[in-house]
């Protein structure tokens, strides 16, 4: 692997475990400023306190989540975008470049595929040129892979998770987002059919704490790589406390009443 690929994504990952936690913010663009990021410094701040890996984001919140002090976080730009308000809101388009994530002092570039989408050509083709051009940079790429469109009838079915894996492996990635599939049985099948880092997606927002746990738990007990978890952490009601047990989770292999007891539920 290319040094400084190597080198940025150890500051994606903790070097001991290999695992992550991210979080991501990139959701301003789709539904706009929802609760638990109207002030994006002070949310990037919490998820710092609480130990995350990296947050993610689209470009313009760099300049509002930059920290001058402080413990460092790494930091993925997005460069996919789609608005709740489209009549195609799963059409994701590029609406930023490799080139621009490094002038802002990314660490990661990431990109959004919704595998069964009409307009899903379109999405492969940007995932595969963004992953062309990331290598000659050393800049790795996180591929966010879902199924959504006419022909899904159940996003979490393992065989089309596991397709969704693997088309981000085979088109560069360098680390894979997709959904869980509720199960660490299944969930281990996804892991063993791609080689490169998985790691889950938050999906709706969850009814409890521990249903939360639970999934990252299993996920990881199945192999995967951690977590890049949006709503499900920083609107949960003590966010930087969440995190912090998430960390342990995903780093310690705590077990999930041993997190829920940190954190008093």
């Amino acid at each position: 692997m290319d040094v400084g690929k190597k080198i940025r994504l150890e500051r994606i990952f903790n070097r001991a475990t290999e695992r992550t936690v991210i979080v991501p913010m990139d959701h301003g663009i789709s539904v706009g400023p929802i609760a638990g990021l109207e002030n994006m410094r002070q949310a990037v701040d919490d998820m710092v306190a609480g130990g995350a890996n990296a947050v993610l984001g689209h470009r313009g919140l760099v300049r509002c989540g930059h920290r001058s002090e402080g413990q460092d976080v790494g930091l993925i730009v997005h460069l996919s975008a789609s608005t709740s308000l489209s009549p195609t809101p799963n059409a994701k388009v590029l609406v930023g470049s490799v080139e621009d994530a490094l002038r802002r002092g990314a660490d990661a570039v990431s990109v959004h595929v919704n595998l069964g989408d009409e307009t899903e050509t379109q999405m492969l083709r940007d995932l595969g040129e963004v992953s062309a051009k990331a290598t000659s940079w050393g800049m790795p790429v996180l591929a966010m892979v879902y199924a959504r469109g006419p022909k899904i009838k159940n996003e979490y079915d393992p065989e089309i998770v596991a397709h969704c894996a693997r088309a981000g492996e085979e088109l560069g990635a360098d680390i894979v987002k997709v959904s869980y599939t509720g199960d660490p049985e299944s969930f281990g099948r996804v892991v063993d059919g791609c080689c490169i880092p998985i790691v889950i997606a938050g999906g709706p927002k969850l009814d409890s704490t521990r249903s939360f746990l639970q999934m990252v738990s299993d996920s990881i007990s199945a192999g995967g790589a951690g977590l890049s978890v949006g709503r499900n952490v920083f609107q949960h009601k003590n966010r930087v406390k969440l995190v912090k047990a998430l960390s342990k989770v995903v780093h310690q292999d705590e077990t999930v009443e041993a997190a829920l007891e940190f954190l008093g539920e």
